[in-house]
C-alpha cells in the first residue's frame, strides 16, 4: 500500500526526539491501551496456532521492527500490521517486537523512512516491515545499507520488477477479493442503488480495488437481487489525496462523505484507513436519512457504528508474519513476491486466512445468506469477475469478449496487479496523469 517522496528532509536531532517518545515495544504501549481507544481483537479469542517455533540457539531476544505510516490505534490498515505483530510475539519466544508509528508527511514532515529504519537497527532489529507503499524508495534504500537485515515491505512490488537486493521482500494479501465481497454486500442492500467509494490517492493498487468493489456490486446486482429497482446501479468514487485526512492537504473525508450522502448515496465503501464513512453514514441514519457503510482494514473497524455497518474486508497479517520471522530466525528465509489468497475453507480463521470479511449486523439476514453464496462461488471458482468483455473509463479495452484472467496464475496476476484505470460505468477520474 502506499509514496512518500515528499517528505525527504533531513533532521537528525528530530529524529532522537521521535524514537524516544514514538518507538516503543508493546510492553511500553500495552494492548489493553488500543482497546481503550479503538476495538482491538482480542488476543484470547484467537485460536491457537499449530505451528512449533523451531529450536533456535540461545535465550537473547530476537527483535523485529516496523514502520508503520499511521497511528498504530487507527482501526484500519495500521492497526491491523500492529496486531499482526502482536500475534508473532505472543507465539514465538524469545521474540520482541519494536515500532515507529505516524510515519507520513503531516505527523513527521521531517524525517525519511530510512532514518526511522536506521534507528530500529540501531536498537538491534534484524527484521523489519514497512507497511505503506509511500515507503518503497526508502524501503529499498535501507536494506541495500543494511544488508545483514531481512525487510518485508508490504503492498510493494520490487521483487517482481526485480529491483529489491536480495535482503527485501515483498508481501500483500489478495484483497481484490475483500473489496468484491464488500461491493456485493453494498448492491445487496442499497435502496437507492447509488454506492459511493471514499477513496484514497489513486495507484496501481487503489485502482485494482475500487474496480473489484464494482465488479462484486454489478455481479450481485444483475444476479442475486430478487427485485432491483428500476433505476440502474450507479458506483461513484472520489480520491481524497491520501491514505487518510491531512488537513489543508488532502480532501477531507468526512465532507466527502457527507457529499455523497447528499446525492442520495445510501452506501458508502470506505477505501481509506480511517472511519469517515462508518462515522458519517451513522449520523446520517441517526439523523433519519439511513445510509449503511463498509470500512476497511481492520477487523473490528465496525464497533464504532455496528448498526450501519454491513461489514468490513480485513487483513489478518500475524500468520504470515510468524512464517517470515521464523524462516528469518533459522536461516531458511528466501525473497519473495507474495500476493497471499484467503483461506477459502475459512476466510475468517485467523491462524491461516490472509483476508477475511466480517459480516456487519446491519446486513439483513437475507442478504447475509445472498452474501454467501457470493463467496462460495469465489471459492469454488465458480465466480471469476475478471471475465470479459471489460473496458476502461478511457474506452481500451482491459479483456475482450470471453477472456478471462485466472488470479494466481503469474501472468495474469500481473494484469490484475497493473490496472491502469476505472472500468467503464465507475464515475471518477482514476488514471493517474
Amino acid at each position: 500500500m502506499k509514496s512518500l517522496a515528499d517528505c525527504r528532509i533531513i533532521g537528525i536531532w528530530t529524529l532522537l526526539l521521535v524514537v524516544l517518545t514514538a518507538c516503543s515495544s508493546p510492553a511500553a504501549t500495552p494492548p489493553a491501551a488500543v482497546s481503550e481507544e479503538t476495538p482491538a481483537a482480542n488476543a484470547a479469542d484467537t485460536p491457537e496456532t499449530t505451528a512449533e517455533e523451531p529450536e533456535v540457539a540461545g535465550d537473547a531476544d530476537y527483535i523485529f521492527g516496523m514502520v508503520m505510516v499511521g497511528p498504530y490505534n487507527d482501526a484500519g490498515w495500521s492497526q491491523a500490521h500492529y496486531e499482526g505483530a502482536l500475534y508473532v510475539e505472543e507465539r514465538l519466544d524469545h521474540v520482541r517486537f519494536v515500532y515507529v508509528d505516524k510515519v507520513n508527511p503531516a505527523d513527521r514532515p521531517n524525517i525519511t523512512v530510512q532514518q526511522v529504519i536506521d534507528d530500529l537497527v540501531e536498537q538491534g532489529a534484524e527484521f523489519i516491515i514497512t507497511n505503506s507503499d509511500d515507503f518503497k524508495d526508502g524501503t529499498r534504500e535501507a536494506a541495500q545499507a543494511h544488508p545483514d537485515v531481512t525487510f518485508l515491505h508490504i503492498s510493494g512490488d520490487d521483487v517482481l520488477t526485480g529491483k529489491a537486493p536480495d535482503n527485501l521482500g515483498n508481501l500483500m494479501g489478495r484483497m481484490i477479493y475483500g473489496k468484491m465481497i464488500a461491493g456485493c454486500a453494498a448492491a445487496l442492500q442499497t435502496e437507492t442503488g447509488n454506492i459511493a467509494y471514499v477513496g484514497p490517492l489513486i495507484n496501481d493498487e487503489t485502482r485494482r480495488l475500487v474496480n473489484s468493489a464494482y465488479l462484486g456490486a454489478r455481479y450481485c446486482w444483475d444476479n442475486l437481487r430478487e427485485e432491483p429497482p428500476a433505476d440502474d446501479l450507479t458506483f461513484s468514487v472520489t480520491w481524497i489525496g491520501f491514505w487518510f485526512n491531512i488537513p489543508g492537504v488532502t480532501l477531507d473525508p468526512t465532507q466527502v462523505a457527507n457529499d455523497f450522502i447528499n446525492a442520495d448515496n445510501d452506501v458508502l465503501i470506505s477505501g481509506i484507513d480511517t472511519t469517515e464513512a462508518l462515522v458519517e453514514a451513522n449520523k446520517s441514519t441517526e439523523a433519519g436519512t439511513p445510509v449503511f457503510a463498509l470500512p476497511y482494514d481492520f477487523a473490528g473497524a465496525c464497533a464504532q457504528a455496528e448498526d450501519v455497518c454491513l461489514g468490513v474486508p480485513y487483513f489478518n497479517w500475524g500468520p504470515a508474519y510468524m512464517q517470515e520471522i521464523t524462516a528469518a530466525r533459522t536461516g531458511t528465509w528466501e525473497q519473495q513476491w507474495q500476493w497471499l489468497e484467503p483461506d477459502w475453507a475459512d476466510i475468517n480463521n485467523l491462524d491461516t486466512s490472509a483476508i477475511g470479511f466480517a459480516m456487519g449486523q446491519a446486513l439483513t439476514p437475507e442478504n447475509q445468506e445472498q452474501l454467501q453464496t457470493f463467496i462460495d462461488g469465489l471459492a469454488d471458482g465458480s465466480i471469476n469477475l475478471f471475465t470479459g468483455p471489460l473496458t476502461y473509463n478511457d474506452g481500451s479495452v482491459f479483456l475482450e469478449e470471453g477472456e478471462t484472467l485466472t488470479p494466481g496464475t503469474p501472468e495474469d496476476d500481473e494484469r490484475i496487479w497493473y490496472m491502469q484505470d476505472c472500468l467503464e460505468s465507475i464515475q471518477g477520474q482514476c488514471a493517474t496523469e
